[in-house]
């Protein structure tokens, strides 16, 4: 069968239109749907002969390979844009996962903490004297003599409580009790007494808060003596607090001939900069 002669030239004048920059000029989804179109039209003719159809397709092949390789980079860039999102989603959950590592983390050692202060605790025998909670210091107040701890009534906490340390230090007593925490007035605020005595002996006295970190013993009679360095624990007058819970050394002892009692200053055995931890004694 010969080769349509205007169906040769209509194709030679889409080629021609193709090669000298009409197709420039029109969107990427046209120029596919102009060669997806003249591919079927010319392969829908079965009368073309072999060699019109090598003549179209050695003119097409460049453009076919040109759309081609726009596809595949059209294709590549949305390929990276998914990549890029996937990413971003894999880095947040990463982000949160080693946020929640690192809560469980500092869980654990405050537990290990918590632990290892209850081991002391338990070596000097204080759960066989004493009812305790554990509770730990979240603010400090020095100019008023005061702390506050994260334990309240929820807790089993109420006012008037002993307030610790693990080495059986006296620190104060519970003054006011809120629902999740507590204030501890220290032994030295100014509102603080309580009875006391040297240690290893039959001197006895009051210990008054003076502020600012300071108590002292006092109603020693002049007659005793008393030497610095000694210890000053508590007794079971009064009932405040339980006795032989140390409350300090004797630091200054201050003397006068025309009155009837001494006085002696106790430096506090708790450092108020490093308590972190503290123990409520609940009963005793």
């Amino acid at each position: 069968m010969g080769i349509n002669k205007n169906l040769l030239y209509a194709f030679f004048y889409l080629a021609e239109i193709l090669y000298n920059g009409v197709i420039m000029r029109i969107s990427l989804k046209n120029k596919i749907l102009i060669a997806i179109i003249g591919v079927l039209v010319i392969l829908s003719l079965n009368f073309f002969q072999k060699e019109v159809k090598n003549i179209f397709y050695l003119i097409s092949s460049p453009i076919q390979k040109g759309l081609w390789q726009i596809g595949e980079r059209v294709s590549n860039f949305f390929e990276t844009i998914s990549e890029i999102k996937n990413l971003k989603k894999e880095n947040k959950e990463l982000k949160l996962k080693i946020q929640e590592l690192l809560a469980e983390n500092a869980a654990l050692k405050e537990l290990k903490k918590e632990n290892k202060i209850l081991r002391r605790a338990l070596d000097i025998g204080l759960e066989k004297e004493f009812k305790l909670a554990l509770a730990e210091v979240i603010g400090k107040n020095i100019s008023q003599d005061s702390l506050i701890i994260n334990r309240g009534f929820e807790d089993g906490i109420s006012k008037g409580m002993p307030v610790i340390t693990e080495q059986k230090t006296l620190v104060g007593k519970i003054s006011q009790v809120y629902k999740n925490f507590s204030e501890v007035e220290l032994s030295s605020n100014k509102n603080s007494s309580f009875d006391a005595k040297i240690l290893n002996s039959d001197i006895q006295g009051i210990v008054k808060g003076k502020g600012n970190l300071k108590l002292f013993l006092e109603f020693i009679p002049q007659k005793k003596e008393i030497k610095e360095g000694a210890s000053v624990v508590t007794t079971a007058l009064g009932g405040i607090f339980p006795e032989s819970l140390l409350v300090g050394e004797i630091k200054e002892i201050k003397k006068s001939d025309i009155k009837p009692f001494q006085q002696a200053e106790i430096e506090p055995a708790f450092d108020l900069e490093e308590i972190e931890t503290l123990f409520i004694i609940t009963n005793f």
